[in-house]
């Protein structure tokens, strides 16, 4: 049958791919099972195969594709510049459309419809924060095992969302904020830290009430439409600003690539930016300050939507120094942590393999605290350290150093 869709992978992003294999040592599930249909050559391959027509898209070919973390690690290694992400999101759609199986359409709609209901978040967010409290986590129950890797919930859910406009009429630029769907309840001190930094370095800020979930994990999953449908939206919500930040490696990663979700995305992105990258560069032009040393060691997790996706490495270690600490790296490779969105869900077995050898790594370097710029790859990291180590965002520590000394 071959592809049916638009969004299909294109003849010219599979041939890009040269069979080198320089790809196979910077693969997760490729390293962990040593198969080449784990490989991203080999996904490449399976999806060519398609395109020609010698295999269809059946039970197999959804089980290779729907196995690989979207890591992306192989496209910083890849001689070739084979844009892997989109040859992978693209396929994944032809997935649903050929195949829509009850078990992808019950996942398009969390990812797609779920988490952009603002109030179905903050009420599934008071649920998970009194099952916190009862400590239901502790028994060991399937899905809410995540529930040990997240932070306290408050109660009752404030959110970001709730703040308009922090105006200044000395502004030199207007910055949107992206509230996200659960980055928004979950993780407030990072909302907090970010929003706080751009007013100190001189931006208007304001976190638009019209915006919407990023799309990014419908993306992944294959549910198309309604990515295109949350993008259309954030465009529309976001134009105007000169700057439009995003806090979680992730969702800034699929933010930039917007030009291929909607119309008019290709300016949306061309003003993204991780909150990273706004950070250190206002401290490199003197607009927010440097912090006294010796606070002590940071362990640093890349998460790979901000290190392979957007090759941003150089900016949290040097946040990290402006707040006075000594960022260690935990792995200079930037393997997957194995947290994948709701990969830790699909594939629990490849998804804690990885989070425990990431866990190792962390505590080989003796460190208490350990900096990650993601969420998910914070609760990943602290469902497999336990209490004894503190994750947080960059940011986060940077802010929280600049309100004891300022």
């Amino acid at each position: 049958m071959g592809w049916v869709t638009s969004d299909a992978p294109t003849a010219a992003e599979l041939d890009a791919c040269v069979t080198c294999g320089l790809c196979l040592p910077h693969c997760p599930t490729y390293r962990l099972t040593g198969d080449e249909a784990a490989s991203p050559r080999g996904r490449l391959a399976a999806m060519a195969a398609i395109a020609d027509g010698v295999a269809e898209v059946d039970e197999t070919f959804e089980s290779i594709l729907d196995a690989c973390l979207q890591c992306r690690a192989c496209e910083t290694s890849c001689p070739s510049l084979v844009p892997f992400g989109r040859a992978m999101e693209g396929a994944r759609i032809e997935i649903t459309a050929q195949r829509p199986t009850m078990a992808r359409r019950l996942r398009h709609l969390a990812v797609g419809r779920l988490l952009a209901s603002r109030w179905l978040v903050r009420l599934g967010t008071t649920l998970l924060a009194l099952l916190q409290r009862l400590g239901i986590h502790r028994l060991g129950w399937g899905l809410l095992q995540p529930l040990a890797g997240m932070r306290r919930l408050p109660l009752p859910t404030q959110t970001a969302i709730d703040i308009r406009r922090v105006p200044d009429a000395s502004a030199h630029a207007r910055a949107a904020v992206l509230a996200g769907c659960v980055m928004d309840p979950w993780f407030q001190g990072v909302h907090q830290a970010t929003i706080g930094l751009l007013v100190r370095a001189g931006y208007e800020v304001e976190v638009p009430n019209r915006q919407t979930c990023c799309g990014a994990l419908a993306a992944h999953d294959g549910a198309g439409r309604d990515a295109k449908r949350l993008a259309r939206r954030n465009v529309v919500a976001f134009s105007g600003f000169d700057l439009v930040v995003a806090d979680a490696a992730g969702c800034s990663a699929h933010l930039k690539e917007y030009d291929n979700w909607a119309e008019g995305g290709e300016d949306l992105a061309r003003r993204v930016r991780d909150v990273t990258e706004v950070v250190a560069a206002e401290l490199a032009a003197g607009r927010l300050p440097v912090l006294q040393p010796g606070k002590g060691a940071v362990a640093v997790q890349d998460p790979c939507h901000l290190r392979h996706a957007q090759r941003i490495v150089d900016q949290p270690r040097a946040i990290l120094i402006a707040a006075g600490y000594t960022p260690i790296d935990v792995d200079p490779g930037g393997m997957c942590c194995g947290a994948a969105g709701v990969y830790s869900v699909l594939y629990p077995d490849t998804s804690d393999e990885l989070g425990r050898r990431k866990a190792a790594e962390v505590e080989v370097t003796g460190t208490t605290v350990v900096a990650s710029a993601n969420p998910g790859c914070e609760m990943q990291l602290r469902r497999h350290m336990g209490s004894a180590v503190r994750v947080a965002h960059p940011i986060e520590l940077y802010w929280e150093a600049l309100q004891r000394e300022v």
